[in-house]
């Protein structure tokens, strides 16, 4: 058999039929990239994001009912309780929560606003925190589920006007392992993801240019990760397979922060 992996390995490379998976800022990027893979590996997906593309995204990624897309403001402790309150009455379940929605708001730390920085903490920290709250009791219920956190290579290290980003990103770094403590006994396991610069729509437009060659020349690998790349890891960490993992944090970053 050749070590080379199949096609269909790579499109589908776990099967994760019967289980439901919320991905939250699921329109775009990574976590449109998630999405996607986890639609071909068989789950009936919650897509939550504040643009109203999820509802044509429910309705591309399988045939009626499949899918259910919420346009949602992931900061809104009622409607993250309604919403989940909805999950439950229409699948009875929630196997998978990945936390993807994050924003990025770029300052010098001494221009820095407390407006953008509590903005960059409520989106990046406050709503993981709240989402993993909201389905805890039907994954305790079920006794098992994944709650899988997209961090940031600035979870690890310092990155220059990204004051208020970095400290979210440890800071979800933090929950998740303490996430991962609390709720192992239930059968819940809790890791990050993190990422160097990845190559979303908005990935190529910030790092365009000058600046994206020079980030480039920082990674030993030469290049920015692609959104698939990631949607892969997800993929494994919600799996079976990774039930021993929990309370990592995994970086995809080309070696970024090996030095």
């Amino acid at each position: 058999m050749s070590a080379a992996l199949s096609a269909d390995a790579m499109t589908r490379p776990h099967d994760f039929s019967g289980r439901v998976a919320l991905v939250t800022g699921a329109a775009a990027g990574i976590g449109l990239a998630t999405s996607q893979l986890l639609a071909r590996c068989g789950a009936r997906l919650v897509l939550v994001d504040r643009s109203d593309a999820v509802l044509q995204l429910a309705r591309q990624l399988g045939p009626d009912h499949a899918h259910l897309g919420l346009v949602l403001d992931v900061c809104d402790e009622a409607a993250i309780g309604r919403a989940i309150a909805q999950v439950e009455q229409h699948y009875g379940r929630i196997d998978v929560l990945v936390n993807n929605a994050g924003v990025a708001l770029l300052q010098e730390a001494e221009s820095a606003t407390c407006t953008d920085w509590d903005r960059t903490m409520a989106i990046n920290l406050k709503a993981p925190f709240l989402l993993a709250q909201a389905v805890f009791p039907l994954m305790q219920r079920q006794q098992g589920g994944r709650i899988i956190n997209l961090a940031s290579q600035a979870s690890v290290v310092a990155l220059e006007r990204h004051a208020a980003y970095c400290a979210s990103k440890a800071g979800l770094v933090a929950l998740t392992r303490v996430l991962a403590l609390e709720w192992a006994r239930h059968g819940i396991t809790a890791n990050a993801i993190s990422p160097t610069v990845v190559e979303t729509e908005l990935g190529k437009q910030a790092w365009a240019g000058a600046v994206g060659v020079a980030m480039r020349a920082r990674i030993p690998v030469g290049r920015f990760a692609q959104p698939d790349e990631v949607a892969h890891l997800v993929a494994y960490l919600a799996s079976p397979q990774a039930a021993m993992i929990t309370g990592e944090n995994i970086l995809i970053d080309g070696g970024y922060t090996v030095n």
